[in-house]
Formats: C-alpha cells, structure tokens, sequence
C-alpha cells in the first residue's frame, strides 16, 4: 500500500489499524534543538481522542502518546521522530456481521477490490482513528512555529449556520462547548440537533473554517506547488472531507472582478482579502482561511441494503460505536493537517532564502 506519507520535508509516515495493537508514525526532517512541550501534544490527542463527550462515539480509548526516537531531555535531536499509541478498547466483534458485507459509502468494496483483502474490524487501514497520528505530527509541527495561530471552528452542522464571520469570533470560546463552536448561542443549537440524530439512529454532516494568522509572506511555490493547493489536500486526505474552499470560494464565482480584487495599501497590505491570504499560490502576509466540508459519517444505526462479496444484495444494520457527527472530533485534525503544511512550505522556503 502505497501514500502512508505526507510532505517533502517535514515529512510523517503513519502506520496502523483501528483494531490491531497500535498505531504510530514516524516524522523525518524535523529540526533539532526544539524544546517540547509533551502536554500540549498530549493536550491535542485528548481534543481528537474517542469517548470525551455525549455527542461523539462512546469508544473509550486514553490515546496517550510514547515517544519512541528522535527527542531527548525534551529536545528534537533532529533525528526521524518515532512514536506509537496504543489501541485499548477493540470491539472487533462489533464488526463481525460485515466480515463478508460492503458497507454504504464505506471503503471496504475499493479496499477489497484493489487489494484482495480487507480489515473489517473497523474498517483497517481506513478507519479516522488513523487521524490521531496526524495531531502528533500536527502537535509538533506548531510548536516548531510558534509565531503562527491556528485557529478552527464548527461553522456549520447541517442546515444550522455560524453566520458570523471569523473576524468577530472569540477563538478563546472554541473549546468551551463540546461542538467546538465559538458562538454560545449556535452551539447550544448544533448540540441538540446531533443529539437528536444520535437517537434517530443517523448522522450527520458540518463544516469547519480554519484561520491562519501571522502566516509570513513567501510561502508556498508558484506553479505545482501553490501553498492552497497542498493545503487543499492535506484537507481532502482527511477521512469524511467532501470539499475544501478558501478565501472568498465558491461565493468568488459569482462576483465582478471590481467587487473582488483586494486592492493595496502602502504597505503591501490588502483592504480587502478576498484573495484568503494567498496570491499567486503564495502566501502574501494576510490572514489565510479555508472551509472544509465534512459528510455524514457513513454508518448508520437503521437498516440498509448493501452488497456482500458474493453479489447478492443484503440487509444489515450498523452496529458499535460510532459519531453521529464527526465534525467536533475533526478540530484538531484540520489544525494539525494545516500545520504540517506551513511546516513543510517554512523549511522549503529556508532551503532557498
């Protein structure tokens, strides 16, 4: 199985199932000599991990990170950084009614297909507890850029809308609720609709913006490599993600050139920032923000047809534990994910400057 590996410089490698004995990655090309806070990066597992509120999946698992190479007296020493988290709370036989049934907008079928063989405990290799391996990196990958604010937010679960834009919102409030959004009045709302589609039995989908703040000017490369584009999969390489738009987005196409063109100050500066921060595929200075679309999280606890791996069209029902919506979990793995890019654009950009 090939693309386990992300970056070109600060570059992690996971590896794993959901319910085999661990999961883990590996980070190569990070600088030594950076001092590491270890709470934090346990502090980003615990925003991810399973079982932390009534509205996400009750699996309960500790995710506590060890720390296997590449760090000492709390230091990177610039070596490949090895860690592992292990997986305590298998329910494999939750997942024994599927061992031969492809689930809906699951990927057991493209899995069994391309390869010949499928973890169904869980879904393997393509379960989102994958993701938690993503926070690490992500985790060090802020600290090593400590100047820049990451900041992401539920915007939307459903047709219920965070109308607001970011530039009115307390980020400080993010974490006060367990839908992670920074509007008391709308989270209240988000809670109570995902708590009534837990007990239909379905799920539901959402959307997250992510603001990037005191990004430097510079970042990213004109043509292949545009620094939106390598965000913009970095956003899609995540389980559920259905669609990613930054700056004004789909919203730009309806505009004239004169509404939308954010045009200077003296100092290179914008008025207006339509652009999302970035121009050209390069990073100009100005706040960077994206919207990332997530989709229902595709188990579902009512009956559905589905297709075995005999042809024959079957009824199943989805059993354990699973979140009625994904979005409050998919926080920190938006964050973390944008972190490894800025991480991987800063170092390239040094290697030419």
């Amino acid at each position: 199985m090939a693309g386990n590996s992300f970056g070109k410089i600060f570059k992690l490698t996971t590896f794993g199932e959901s319910h085999g004995v661990a999961i883990g990655g590996i980070i190569d090309g990070c600088p030594p000599g950076l001092q590491l806070d270890l709470d934090a990066i346990q502090n980003e597992l615990n925003r991810r991990k399973p079982g932390q509120s009534e509205i996400v999946t009750q699996r309960k698992e500790p995710d506590t990170v060890e720390f296997l190479s590449g760090i000492f007296e709390g230091q990177t020493t610039g070596t490949p950084i090895g860690f592992v988290i292990k997986n305590t709370n298998q329910k494999s036989k939750d997942y024994s009614h599927i061992k031969d049934v492809y689930r809906p907008s699951h990927a057991d079928y493209t899995y069994d297909k391309k390869y010949g063989v499928r973890d169904y405990r869980g879904g393997g290799r393509s379960s989102a507890r994958e993701t938690a391996s993503r926070v690490v990196a992500g985790a060090i990958a802020k600290q090593f850029l400590s100047s820049i604010q990451i900041h992401a937010y539920t915007s939307s679960v459903g047709d219920l809308f965070l109308e607001k834009p970011y530039q009115d919102l307390d980020f400080s409030k993010i974490e006060t609720n367990p839908v992670r959004c920074p509007d008391d009045a709308i989270a209240e709302q988000m809670i109570a609709k995902i708590k009534d589609i837990r007990k239909e039995g379905n799920t539901i989908g959402g959307t997250i913006t992510c603001v990037l703040q005191n990004v430097p000017v510079g970042l990213g490369e004109p043509v292949f490599d545009k620094l939106h584009a390598d965000l913009g999969k970095a956003m899609l390489s995540i389980n559920a993600v259905k669609g990613f738009e930054y700056g004004s987005g789909f919203c730009g196409a309806k505009m004239k050139g004169t509404e939308h063109n954010d045009l200077f100050n003296a100092d290179g500066t914008t008025q207006t920032n339509l652009s999302g921060g970035i121009q050209g595929g390069i990073s100009n200075g100005m706040d960077i923000y994206f919207r990332v679309a997530f989709k229902p999280v595709a188990t579902v606890i009512q009956k559905q047809d589905a297709l075995d791996s005999s042809g024959n069209i079957v009824e199943m029902q989805g059993k354990g534990r699973h979140d009625p919506c994904v979005v409050p979990r998919a926080i920190p793995i938006v964050e973390a994910m944008a972190a490894l890019v800025l991480a991987d654009f800063y170092l390239l950009n040094k290697m030419y400057n």
